[in-house]
């Protein structure tokens, strides 16, 4: 891990939920910041799917040596919250956010209180982000090729590649295992069936459901977790790379709707624009990107709004929030 002269930690810290679990996270705690301090950001990592925290480690460094205090962790059954039986263990997408994102929340109150909390977000982190009860206490979200998974958005070259791998052998690995067992196959952390069946399962009819005007049942379900993210008023910079066959334009668009009540700022960058052949959907936080990807998230943490070298960077455009709280469009 790539050292900064101002580093220290990071610290093991350990997150109860409400549900009688233990997150376990490390604290990144800038030079100058104390507990008592009140003018130090506190930025939260919230993770992809199955992606252990430690894979962001370089990237809080980053964060934590540019003046930020940072918080990593993970979810529950990844990473080090993981128990030691996978199989029969709950856990999933909603309960990542309405029990361990709010439980960091929680955590941070307590013990931060009165901190300014922002938060960076990578693939489905941007979904469990808004789930919180307390993600009205955001202040700035950046969210990193963040959608849903839905397989009608994957990139249509790589769309029946893809189907197969991540909607047909990862939940049937799930059933037949009780988890499914990335770690032996090379794809990302050992992960909770729970977690497999709302990628898979849930969310894509959900999605299908609204995209056709199906069944009421489904579409009062997705209405519900549009009101939830609804909670949260924080500006949202979305960063969408072109190569990322997950993160299409597409798909970030449709999260992007899930947060009505917020300005959404989505930025397209392609590879060639920072000198790369590919970035896809998780070079982001490689850290030979430090000089050309991460200002992006750096500047908007800082300021909130797209700097003058934001916009000439890259491609976006500016997704306003609705003027009147109204859902009767979702």
């Amino acid at each position: 891990m790539r050292k900064h002269s101002n580093a220290d930690g990071p610290h093991e810290i350990h997150i109860p939920t409400g549900d009688g679990h233990v997150l376990k996270g490390h604290w990144w705690r800038h030079a100058e910041s104390t507990d008592r301090t009140m003018d130090v950001p506190v930025v939260v990592i919230n993770p992809a799917t199955s992606v252990a925290a430690r894979y962001y480690y370089r990237f809080a460094a980053y964060l934590q040596h540019h003046g930020m205090d940072v918080l990593t962790y993970d979810y529950r059954g990844i990473g080090l919250s993981r128990p030691e039986e996978l199989r029969g263990f709950e856990a999933g997408w909603l309960i990542w956010g309405e029990r361990d994102f709010e439980a960091v929340l929680q955590w941070l109150s307590a013990n931060r209180p009165g901190r300014s909390v922002d938060v960076v977000a990578h693939s489905v982190g941007g979904f469990v982000t808004g789930l919180a009860a307390s993600a009205h206490r955001v202040r700035r979200v950046c969210m990193v090729a963040a959608q849903l998974g839905y397989w009608r958005d994957f990139h249509p070259a790589h769309r029946t590649r893809m189907w197969w791998k991540w909607q047909f052998v990862m939940p049937l690995l799930a059933t037949l295992l009780g988890y499914f067992p990335g770690q032996r196959l090379g794809w990302l952390e050992d992960t909770p069936k729970g977690v497999v069946c709302d990628w898979t399962q849930k969310m894509r009819r959900l999605e299908d459901a609204w995209g056709c005007s199906g069944p009421e049942r489904l579409l009062a379900e997705r209405k519900q977790l549009v009101e939830r993210c609804a909670n949260m008023r924080a500006p949202i910079l979305s960063i969408g790379i072109e190569d990322d066959a997950f993160g299409t334009r597409s798909a970030l668009e449709r999260l992007l709707g899930y947060f009505p009540f917020t300005e959404r700022v989505h930025v397209r960058v392609a590879p060639e624009s920072v000198g790369a052949s590919r970035i896809g959907h998780f070079a982001f936080f490689h850290d030979r990107f430090e000089h050309s990807l991460w200002p992006l998230a750096l500047g908007w943490l800082q300021s909130g709004e797209l700097t003058a070298a934001m916009q000439q960077a890259a491609p976006h455009h500016v997704v306003p929030a609705l003027r009147c709280p109204s859902l009767e469009a979702y």
